[in-house]
């Protein structure tokens, strides 16, 4: 569950304020809105990459507002994926694990069951470098996954991916939140990748948000 009450943002001479939205446990949230609109700061915001002005975030009911980004229970896949290019798919896949300190043991368990998930045990050994789109893509959803977040945040992740890779992400999605019931906050441009995957579709016009059939 995702929760965002009267939210203001400032950055640099950019502002947002008085944004409410609500996503409930276990739906598929999608933000829509013009470049420059301020959907990647709202993201941002609620991921902890980026300080409010004001306002309340809470994620599963708990207030995580001034929480940094590692106690808030988010996994957040950027739009270029920001993997790190001399580290390979398994520990990209463990490296979230190995920050909150998991054994190496229960490490190597949750890699091979995400690997398996996502379809790329044949990529484990590998570096981003020759990785495919929708390779690279999959290894960052691992990655954002690995520690069982309550929350998954998307910004534009299949922008760049043609037709058919793009349509085996939505697939995956499917399958996640099949077995997971996460809660997912999408950011597109894409009303087919709207109507594909959310429960909730969502627009920031004005520097207010919509929901779409109010």
């Amino acid at each position: 569950m995702i929760e965002v009450e009267n939210l203001s943002i400032r950055v640099g001479n950019f502002a947002l304020d008085g944004i409410n939205f609500y996503v409930p446990n276990g739906n598929y949230g999608i933000l829509m809105g013009k470049t420059g609109s301020g959907k990647t700061s709202i993201m941002e915001s609620i991921c902890g990459l980026l300080n409010p002005s004001g306002g309340t975030i809470k994620i599963m009911g708990r207030d995580v507002t001034h929480l940094k980004p590692a106690s808030r229970g988010i996994g957040f896949v950027p739009q270029d994926g920001a993997l790190f290019s001399t580290m390979t798919v398994r520990n990209h896949l463990g490296f979230g694990l190995s920050i909150r300190k998991w054994d190496r043991q229960r490490i190597k368990k949750r890699v091979i069951e995400l690997a398996e998930t996502l379809k790329i045990p044949h990529l484990l050994d590998r570096t981003p470098q020759g990785l495919s789109g929708g390779e690279r893509q999959r290894v960052s959803l691992g990655r954002a996954l690995s520690y069982y977040p309550n929350v998954l945040c998307l910004d534009e992740p299949f922008s760049a991916l043609d037709d058919e890779t793009r349509e085996d992400m939505y697939q995956l999605l499917k399958l996640i939140i099949d077995q997971t019931s996460i809660t997912i906050f999408h950011i597109t441009h894409s009303d087919y990748e709207s109507r594909r995957l959310a429960d909730k579709i969502f627009r920031i016009e004005n520097g207010k948000i919509l929901e779409r059939g109010d």
